[in-house]
């Protein structure tokens, strides 16, 4: 079994089910830091910002972390819209659907807010979304802006069970301009590479766990990146031997994975 020197390690599912804490997993994050073995964790959940995660992880959790080692498709897609942007920022705006974790940092690109002719719309997970906002976002879209979407998470793991997700929101606006959206998180490898870029660190000395193979596994997979599945969340071991690409890696506990 290869000897990783990074790991990206998924939240919801992984690590936790919403306020429910995976012990195996508070036990492996304990284990990387005794052995001082660089780990982020790179989740598809956008509500919050990585000072949040930080502060859910260490009050409920017992894992202490820094924000730097939280990853998100947030950050993600201020990165890509910086990029689609580029010379032309201060000229461009954007509308959100979507939370505080997901507006900070795209508003702080520099774009401006603009819900009737904007260049961009963003879509991700709100829990006060309404029929208004979705009106918007559709509008917006049919007359020329791009549409991007967080992740394609149709669920969402916690402590009450599978909840709807971002992509179950971004489907909706999907359907009522029959437009796909640019997708940045998990599975898409560009979420992969922005967490590269961002930790410097080498493709191949990286292992990718997560509980989801539609999103976790297939972002590794996608992004040329080792793969481990755990069984604490989404995907169940016969749905998994139902694929044609299998992860590198699978267990029934983060227990059974020996650094």
């Amino acid at each position: 079994m290869a000897k990783y020197q990074n790991y990206l390690i998924d939240l919801d599912g992984t690590t936790y089910r919403g306020h429910q804490p995976i012990p195996a997993a508070q036990r492996f994050i304990h284990r990387l830091q005794a052995q001082q073995l660089p780990f982020a964790f790179l989740t598809n959940n956008t509500t919050k910002t990585p000072q949040a995660v930080v502060q859910n992880l260490a009050q409920n959790h017992n894992i202490k972390v820094q924000p730097e080692q939280v990853i998100t498709p947030s950050a993600a897609t201020a990165d890509f819209l910086l990029e689609q942007a580029g010379t032309h920022l201060k000229d461009q705006s954007l509308y959100v659907i979507g939370e505080q974790g997901l507006k900070t940092p795209l508003y702080q690109t520099g774009l401006q807010f603009n819900e009737t002719d904007p260049n961009y719309v963003v879509v991700g997970l709100d829990s006060d979304v309404t029929y208004h906002k979705f009106e918007l976002a559709t509008l917006a879209i049919l007359r020329g802006a791009q549409f991007i979407g967080t992740n394609a998470d149709t669920n969402l793991p916690n402590e009450r069970g599978l909840v709807p997700g971002a992509g179950s929101v971004i489907s909706l606006v999907e359907t009522a301009t029959q437009r796909r959206a640019i997708y940045i998180g998990k599975p898409e490898r560009r979420i992969a590479d922005y967490a590269l870029k961002t930790l410097r660190w080498s493709r191949d000395q990286v292992l990718l766990i997560g509980d989801n193979y539609q999103t976790d596994i297939k972002c590794g997979l996608a992004a040329g990146i080792d793969t481990l599945l755990v069984y604490t969340g989404v995907s169940t071991p016969q749905q998994v031997q139902q694929q044609k690409d299998l992860p590198t890696y699978q267990v029934a506990s983060l227990d059974d994975w020996e650094l």
